[in-house]
């Protein structure tokens, strides 16, 4: 019994150590980024064209193409996701075929997301001819973030009651009325985590659209499906490749501020979404 308490005492011992570590780790993270970057952070440097390679001005494109990115990235997303999870979940009857659906859908996020720029930029830019576009870089993203709004639909989908169905059955329901008068309106809770989730993974990401979708300086917003845009990212990333100069790297940290409050708000509203919706169920 002694033994057994004293394991008990250790695994938790440990497991408080080892989440400590990785909050305070996440923590001293957030207070450099802020605390470096709150200097630059201001109206103007938010609302004004950055100038000068970055060196003066603000991250107003920046921003702007950070949003169009990740905005149109979801709406590409949305309804493949939720396409793919109706299909398992209503129309996938064999449990092997679900099994190996399931793992080919997740399996996408264990490839590294610089192979999904590599493979964007020799089907679009080498292949299709059609160079660097903003238009390019939502595609990449869309396919990048599909794991992540699928699981966040599929868990939603997956905890309807059965009896749902079945009355909706009873009642004479085809499987699209089933799905439009039962399935969606049930799991909308989901569909929009997942798209938050999505979004936020989307404005992270950078080695996915270096190469097909932005560029650093020359462009401010696109005017056509073509154009590349700037990003938060890119503009970051160019930034700190100057740590000699003050003036730059003091605009990298303020960009990388900015970037990271735009996450931690769509990752927010997430969870907030997602908590507000289980408390409502176990009233």
């Amino acid at each position: 019994m002694n033994r057994r308490l004293w394991k008990e005492k250790f695994s938790l011992i440990l497991l408080t150590v080892l989440t400590s570590s990785g909050v305070l780790v996440l923590a001293v993270i957030l207070f450099t980024v802020f605390w470096k970057g709150s200097p630059a952070i201001s109206g103007s440097f938010l609302l004004e064209a950055s100038r000068d390679f970055g060196l003066e001005g603000g991250v107003f494109y920046q921003l702007l193409g950070t949003m169009l990115l990740m905005t149109g990235a979801a709406l590409v997303c949305l309804p493949v996701a939720l396409g793919s999870v109706l299909f398992q979940t209503e129309f996938l009857h064999s449990p092997l075929l679900k099994k190996m659906f399931r793992h080919l859908i997740y399996s996408l996020n264990a490839v590294p997301t610089i192979l999904f720029g590599l493979m964007g930029y020799l089907f679009f830019g080498v292949f299709l001819d059609s160079g660097i576009s903003w238009l390019t870089g939502v595609l990449i993203l869309a396919v990048m973030i599909l794991p992540t709004l699928h699981v966040s639909i599929h868990e939603a989908v997956e905890s309807i009651p059965e009896h749902y169905r079945e009355s909706g059955l009873a009642l004479g329901l085809s499987s699209g009325q089933l799905i439009r008068a039962v399935v969606l309106p049930q799991s909308v809770h989901g569909i929009v985590t997942g798209t938050l989730l999505g979004l936020a993974r989307a404005a992270g990401e950078t080695a996915a659209i270096m190469f097909t979708a932005t560029t650093f300086s020359g462009v401010l917003f696109p005017e056509s499906w073509t154009e590349p845009v700037t990003t938060l990212q890119t503009h970051i990333l160019v930034l700190a490749q100057e740590a000699a100069n003050p003036a730059a790297l003091g605009h990298a940290w303020g960009a990388a501020s900015v970037l990271l409050t735009l996450v931690f708000v769509l990752i927010a509203a997430a969870w907030w979404m997602r908590t507000g919706i289980s408390m409502e169920a176990e009233r």
